[in-house]
């Protein structure tokens, strides 16, 4: 453990000589590649320092201890040792956190697919409120979004919308929301005032580039459309909506939110990437997706996560147990408390299953 530690030390001071040398600064590939690494290290090895500092206060704290002290200033080292190994006991459980193996997706940009599932026009409605929670959310962290498809319905829902978020650490904030959502609440459009219950299904996926997925465009078959609106009216008079089929996996994506043909190929090729990535991810992990199968779950998005109950006003996260009455805010957007409880939970299951040792 001190061994790692050391070597991110060592490591973050070469980078620092090496990011005020002029040749590094005018290769500018190397450049970035090293202001990565570089932004990546600071926080551990700030803790690490941090760590140091209060190993030492401790240390000299216990030998002044071993002197003869009168009566009040033995008292007052007495408590500063005691605050010091409380420190430093916090100090070690955010170490190991920060030792722990990087989602290497957690940094990326994120493209987000909400489907109506159970219930009809209940569904699609409630499609658009997780919508736009997501969206205020976004707005909330200071991200960018933006539309990438969309099959709204007449009274104000959509059957399917996909859009992306732009953020820094988007992905590692929002990975655990994939799995179904389910609403219990009284239909607008219901006169006799019967709860229904309905579901949605959410997709999150890692925007990847075009060098993380080798795609073949032979692979691809391509047809152009004209775009709708809700209720099948033409939105414009074009063939300019976009249907990519993926040969080989039978996967399909769309895109008719802009005018420009050129515009929809691009946006469905980036939802075609994310996809395609996410695959060879799920191939890729799988034995250890198995291994670690736990409270906040696989992000599968057939696994039923999370309840919104509207008359109650209470939102539920059955992966981990954790009830909230606040169901109006967090559908404005306010969902820190949920999301970093998840955080939490995931960091808790790795550590406690050997991820990281207890040497520190």
């Amino acid at each position: 453990m001190f061994d790692r530690l050391q070597a991110a030390e060592n490591r973050y001071e070469e980078m620092n000589h090496k990011l005020s040398d002029p040749a590094v600064i005018e290769n500018q590939d190397e450049y970035r590649k090293l202001m990565k690494e570089h932004a990546e290290l600071q926080e551990l090895v700030g803790k690490y320092g941090e760590y140091k500092k209060v190993t030492q206060e401790i240390a000299d704290a216990k030998e002044l201890l071993n002197d003869k002290l009168d009566k009040d200033f033995r008292e007052m080292v007495e408590m500063e040792l005691k605050e010091a190994e409380e420190g430093l006991e916090k100090i070690k459980k955010e170490l190991k956190i920060l030792l722990l193996p990087k989602d290497p997706n957690d940094e990326k940009d994120v493209i987000v697919e909400i489907r109506g599932g159970a219930g009809g026009e209940e569904a699609a409605l409630f499609a658009g409120v997780l919508f736009r929670m997501y969206t205020r959310y976004a707005e909330r962290c200071g991200w960018k979004t933006e539309m990438l498809d969309s099959n709204p319905t007449e009274i104000g829902g959509f059957k399917e919308v996909v859009f992306a978020i732009e953020g820094n650490g988007a992905f590692s904030k929002l990975k655990f929301e994939s799995g179904v959502h389910r609403v219990q609440r009284i239909p607008e459009t219901e006169a006799n005032g019967r709860i229904h219950t309905s579901t949605v299904t959410v997709a999150v996926l890692p925007e990847v580039e075009e060098v993380d997925v080798d795609i073949n465009p032979n692979d691809l078959r391509i047809d152009t459309y004209r775009a709708s609106g809700a209720g099948g009216q033409h939105i414009n008079k074009t063939d300019s909506a976009i249907r990519i089929t993926h040969i080989p996996t039978g996967l399909v994506v769309c895109c008719q939110d802009q005018r420009s043909q050129y515009k929809n190929k691009d946006k469905a090729m980036r939802v075609l990437r994310s996809k395609l990535y996410e695959i060879a991810q799920e191939q890729q992990n799988s034995e250890i997706a198995q291994a670690r199968k736990g409270q906040v779950g696989t992000g599968d998005r057939s696994e039923r996560i999370r309840t919104y109950n509207y008359p109650q006003g209470r939102m539920t996260d059955h992966r981990i147990g954790l009830t909230l009455y606040k169901l109006e805010s967090i559908l404005e957007g306010d969902m820190d408390e949920v999301i970093d409880a998840l955080i939490t939970t995931d960091q808790a299951e790795r550590l406690g299953s050997g991820g990281i040792d207890d040497e520190i």
